[in-house]
């Protein structure tokens, strides 16, 4: 390859123009789905600007209080959930919100809108103050509640089965937005001199078996007796054992490797510390769409029906082999 031809080949398919070309893959849609994406888009564009500044900006840290999760505030998760609610109130496509950061229902105003989003701001960022990996989860669902009218709970007490789209965020040593609609898996890496993101990963797929286990092993004395006899037979095999203690960065790591991630219940979470509506749903429809598995324990984790709007679960997500045998360990607990 000459200079010149290194310097003038194809960056690649811009967001935008991926999101048009597809708009035919939902006969239902009239351009509002495609908008919403560009939305939450612009928004991570913002939050990714705001975390590589932080340090300089004096805004990492806690803000002294607890969220609805009573976990402790971090300033960022505030900024993150602000702009986020903004750019979806502005962009008029979803009639309301679930946020992690925030304890009702956030009605946008929009009531004419056809889709429900709901979020997790900034997973992750109290690993901000040491240059960590975080991230952004989001799922959109079709409204339930009558067009016209401000939304109501059913709009979001929905089975993760009934998705239409979600996706992840990945702040790191690069930006990724990551994202299904139901049609395969694609990854879009951000160009910061351009401000667009660019197809990087068409069609991901996760391979059917992996050799990564993710799990806090802090928690090991705690966790189902299956659990902990499946960590033994990964130690006994010596597959390697990865946790960053970012939920997106450890599922972005397995996706491309192989790998299952593990949040399973313990004494102090017994209904698991995950929520199911903004963190489990997007990340159980994306790993469908590529090939692996999700499942609480017990079930399927997109055929569970929530009870409320901040509802816990267990989590096993990743190479559908490993969760089959996690899933089988747990079984052998329960017949024991």
């Amino acid at each position: 390859m000459t200079v010149l031809e290194k310097f003038t080949t194809p960056i690649g398919v811009a967001l935008d123009r991926f999101i048009a070309a597809k708009q035919g893959e939902f006969p239902f849609a009239t351009g509002e789905l495609s908008q919403l994406l560009r939305d939450i888009a612009l928004a991570s564009k913002i939050i990714n600007r705001e975390i590589n500044r932080a340090g300089l900006s004096g805004i990492e840290g806690s803000i002294g209080a607890d969220n609805v999760q009573g976990e402790r505030q971090q300033m960022l998760d505030v900024i993150a959930d602000y702009r986020f609610t903004r750019a979806l109130v502005i962009g008029g496509q979803t009639c309301g919100i679930v946020s992690e950061e925030v304890e009702d229902i956030i009605d946008t105003k929009n009531n004419d809108a056809k889709y429900f989003v709901t979020i997790d701001p900034l997973d992750g960022s109290s690993n901000i103050d040491v240059n960590v990996s975080v991230g952004t989860i989001f799922s959109i669902y079709r409204r339930k509640s009558e067009i016209g009218t401000p939304p109501t709970q059913k709009d979001y007490l929905q089975k993760g089965s009934e998705q239409v789209a979600a996706g992840y965020i990945l702040y790191g040593s690069s930006t990724m937005l990551v994202f299904t609609t139901g049609f395969g898996v694609n990854g879009f890496t951000y160009e910061p001199s351009l401000g667009e993101y660019f197809l990087s990963h068409p069609d991901m797929k996760i391979k059917e078996d992996g050799s990564i286990y993710s799990v806090n092993e802090g928690g090991y004395h705690s966790f189902p007796q299956g659990v902990k006899d499946y960590i033994d037979s990964c130690k006994q095999r010596e597959l390697s054992a990865r946790y960053i203690g970012s939920l997106v960065a450890d599922f972005h790591r397995n996706l491309l490797k192989g790998g299952m991630y593990m949040y399973p219940s313990t004494e102090k979470y017994q209904n698991g510390k995950l929520r199911l509506l903004y963190e489990c749903n997007s990340l159980a429809f994306i790993i469908e769409q590529a090939g692996g598995m999700a499942s609480n324990g017990e079930k399927r984790i997109l055929d569970i029906k929530p009870e409320e709007k901040h509802q816990r679960t267990p989590l096993y997500i990743g190479s559908k082999k490993m969760v089959e045998e996690v899933l089988s360990y747990l079984k052998k607990e329960q017949l024991a």
